[in-house]
């Protein structure tokens, strides 16, 4: 690893620059990651770029835009409702107990949604100089009975502002750069969280960014589960979110970098013939973080962001990704050595799973049948399937990091979220918060001369960085280059490093987040 010493030698640019309206930032000769300035907030903000050259092939850029909005100001949401006579209700309400209530129409649909009209009607109460104001007046309405009431930022909704942003981006040229470009689990298995810098120092990095979605919380799976796909070096670690996009890679530099809507299909087959469906990889059995799963989850098999989906029948497969152990609890199991032999067969759940084998994992129903139908010295096949648009994908040499939605196509802007779960009918402000408000995000896209940008925009800090939305993300990563593009995972675990060192700065209070994966630059 490169020490800070060397790395304060490194080549660095600085361009400072108020852009005119419609002006463009020239070429930056070492190898910026863009050529105009960037589509967020009006044109002509002042913008500052610190560019840095960290190997043959790879650059790191940073860029400071625009100031804080003088219109901007902290206030209180109440709650959002479909109808807008039941919001002025609402409104009327608050009015009548001494608040400052207004109605605003949220007119901005995800644009894949094929719903017509509004999303909705947001109430919403006062206007605060101090966030420390806006946070006691949601406490004193959370106390009156608005129960959902919490403090914001109005430079957070996606509407005009002048910022400020802070944007990272590593241009990374898969031509160029000789070193390996890979994901890591936190704490090298599944099971765990670790921060991004621990990775880093651990892995000796040249760079990071934090990778996919992951379960934090024990009562929705595994924590450091991968809610949606993981393939490192070949090896299915977690299953897809069946229609969500990722970021491919193959293990060789210089190979083509892509990003596709991925789907997988698992099955075991026993000799004679029989079969099951598997449902899932190195996971709690029962529990499917953003759903998109198979075998009659509830309350749905297609995507949901941030949902925890059941199925009180499953088969799971644990491989020494998972650790020693599997998960503890009530069930079946059959244990499977490095040729697919039924070694041992368990009546509960909980076994070690044998180097370079396997352990199957029933419960409910399922545990009766793999009980009933498997015994000691059968062969079992494990098979995997992975598809992208119709097509299979070969899962040899081939790395992935889970995200979605997807962002851009073909060099314009395609935004996925109704699709991939990320617009809920049961509930119009997830998609709102989600996509529509800015937050922090971390970014991946492949432009059309085969770089990889790995960007991050800070968020949800008025003084440093507001963030993204879903369609500023597209603007940004257009404006870079990129023709694909994917967001991954966003919000506090937004985290870049160069070296083992932060670079950005994570919106979380508690400060840098501890996450399920990562993807690395190795200097190698």
């Amino acid at each position: 690893m490169t020490s800070a010493g060397d790395w304060l030698r490194r080549i660095t640019i600085v361009v400072t620059a108020c852009l005119l309206a419609g002006a463009a930032l020239g070429p930056i000769d070492a190898g910026g990651a863009a050529q105009e300035e960037l589509p967020l907030g009006p044109p002509g903000l002042e913008e500052k770029r610190v560019a840095t050259r960290l190997a043959p092939g790879v650059m790191h850029t940073v860029i400071e835009r625009g100031h804080r909005f003088s219109d901007d100001f902290f206030t209180v949401d109440v709650v959002l409702l479909r109808a807008r006579t039941r919001a002025e209700e609402v409104a009327h309400r608050l009015r009548k107990l001494g608040h400052e209530a207004r109605v605003e129409v949220i007119a901005k649909a995800a644009p894949d949604d094929p719903r017509r009209g509004p999303i909705g009607y947001l109430v919403r109460v006062g206007r605060f100089s101090t966030e420390e104001s806006a946070v006691r007046a949601a406490e004193d309405l959370v106390a009156a009975g608005f129960d959902d009431s919490a403090p914001t930022y109005t430079g957070f909704d996606g509407g005009l502002t002048t910022g400020p942003w802070v944007v990272n981006v590593l241009d990374i040229d898969l031509d160029r750069f000789t070193g390996e470009i890979v994901p890591e689990l936190g704490t090298h298995v599944v099971p765990g969280l670790e921060t991004l810098t621990g990775i880093a120092a651990r892995t000796d990095a040249l760079a990071a960014v934090n990778g996919g979605y992951f379960v934090i919380e024990p009562i929705d799976g595994t924590p450091g589960d991968l809610a949606g796909i993981s393939v490192l070096g070949g090896q299915l670690i977690s299953e897809a979110v069946n229609g969500r996009t990722s970021l491919l890679l193959r293990e060789k530099v210089g190979t083509h970098a892509s990003i596709a809507a991925l789907r997988t299909r698992l099955s075991a087959r026993v000799s004679g013939g029989r079969q099951w469906l598997v449902d899932g990889l190195n996971r709690k059995p029962g529990l499917i973080r953003s759903c998109g799963g198979v075998g009659g989850d509830v309350p749905t098999q297609r995507p949901k962001h941030d949902i925890t989906c059941s199925d009180s029948g499953e088969v799971v497969v644990f491989t020494p990704a998972f650790g020693a152990q599997t998960e503890e609890g009530p069930g079946a199991e059959a244990v499977l050595d490095r040729d697919g032999r039924v070694i041992a067969l368990r009546e509960d759940r909980g076994s070690s799973i044998p180097p370079g084998g396997s352990v199957l994992a029933a419960t409910g129903e399922e545990a009766l049948q793999l009980q009933r139908r498997l015994q000691i010295g059968e062969h079992v096949v494990l098979r995997q399937r992975l598809r992208a648009n119709g097509s299979g994908v070969r899962l040899t040499g081939l790395d992935v990091v889970n995200g979605g939605p997807r962002l851009l196509r073909g060099g314009r802007t395609r935004i996925t979220a109704f699709g991939e779960g990320f617009v809920h009918l049961d509930d119009p402000f997830f998609y709102v918060a989600f996509g529509l408000r800015r937050n922090p995000r971390t970014i991946a896209g492949v432009t059309a001369d085969d770089h990889l940008l790995l960007v991050t925009i800070d968020g949800r800090q008025p003084d440093w960085s507001v963030g993204a939305s879903f369609i500023e993300e597209a603007r940004v990563m257009r404006s870079l280059g990129a023709v694909e593009s994917v967001n991954l995972d966003g919000g506090g675990s937004t985290t870049l490093t160069i070296g083992e060192e932060l670079a950005n700065r994570p919106s979380d209070e508690e400060g840098e987040r501890p996450i399920g994966d990562a993807l690395l630059l190795l200097n190698r």
